[in-house]
């Protein structure tokens, strides 16, 4: 039997958004960079829900995560007042890094995608920025291999 963290890690993780006006432009179309923290906010509470905010990392653990790598493809415009889904898949998991595929759902139109993402996040040390390994706890989370349309 794996770890109760493994076995959540190995999930696919969802967050609900709803889309506020201070996330649009003038057009009432959700700011390209805001995508980017509905996406950061969803690998949050992935950690949260495995336990791990990210204070506790930083202060107990004494690391912290910072994005290595970031890709991003606008599939649909999210419009003012939408409610959509952010899931977040540990695709890819190594010594120093963790890597998520994500996207974003309109949850009122039949799981229409919006966006797809992928994020490398790297574990560094939280005062000296240098690279460090995974906690224990979160080195035993296995990626799940999930379709993203």
């Amino acid at each position: 039997m794996r770890p109760a963290v493994a076995q959540a890690a190995a999930e696919l993780f969802r967050w609900p958004i709803r889309i506020y006006y201070e996330d649009t432009d003038v057009s009432g179309v959700v700011y390209h960079a805001n995508y980017l923290r509905f996406f950061e906010r969803a690998r949050t509470e992935w950690l949260r829900a495995l336990g791990y905010s990210q204070e506790r990392l930083r202060t107990e653990l004494g690391i912290a995560f910072t994005v290595a790598d970031l890709s991003v493809q606008y599939r649909q415009p999210a419009r003012l007042d939408d409610a959509l889904i952010a899931t977040v898949a540990l695709s890819e998991k190594r010594r120093v890094s963790m890597t998520f595929a994500q996207t974003l759902i309109d949850s009122a139109d039949n799981g229409r995608v919006l966006s797809v993402a992928s994020a490398r996040v790297v574990c560094v040390d939280a005062h000296t920025f240098k690279l460090r390994a995974l906690p224990d706890a979160l080195n035993t989370a296995q990626p799940v291999q999930t379709p993203l349309s």
